[in-house]
């Protein structure tokens, strides 16, 4: 039986703690410690991250603990790039990668709409791919000069109904 979550905005507070479980995240995949010490500046939450209008963070909470999180980035008024989505490893493949997507989705409905923007690790490409994702081509590696990384795109319609609005 899975245990359920609760979905809520991330504090400022919590940056440092959500910049560790993006660490642990990334290792899940196998990479050795010194590929996640080289993406560390990468993977890093700052409190600044957190307040920044233009940004929305969210965290997974399980029994009072931060199970995992994603951080969506305005880019115009009507795209949107997926800064982070990072969960706990162990709970990997139990639904909370799919519920923080679904709640990033909602919040751009929300927006207005648009396209949210995803430079994917390559061993996450088939779980955003499932969440709706295209490819639509390649970005470079802000930590490896020369690695691409799949560049994925979800275009998700406003919400119009004042109803879905509740």
């Amino acid at each position: 039986m899975r245990q359920s979550s609760t979905l809520r905005v991330a504090k400022p507070a919590e940056a440092d703690h959500l910049s560790d479980l993006a660490a642990r995240s990334k290792a899940y995949w196998g990479y050795s410690a010194a590929f996640v010490d080289a993406c560390r500046s990468e993977l890093s939450v700052s409190s600044d991250d957190i307040q920044n209008p233009a940004c929305h963070y969210v965290v997974a909470e399980r029994a009072g603990k931060i199970i995992g999180f994603y951080g969506i980035e305005r880019l115009s008024p009507h795209e949107f790039e997926l800064d982070a989505l990072f969960v706990e490893p162990q709970l990997v493949g139990c639904g909370i990668g799919r519920a923080l997507i679904a709640r990033a989705k909602t919040h751009i409905a929300r927006a207005g709409g648009g396209t949210l923007l995803i430079q994917s690790d390559p061993n996450a490409e088939g779980f955003y791919r499932a969440m709706g994702a295209e490819r639509i081509g390649h970005k470079a590696s802000a930590s490896f000069p020369g690695r691409r990384l799949p560049l994925l795109a979800i275009a998700i319609p406003a919400i119009t109904d004042k109803r879905d609005r509740a």
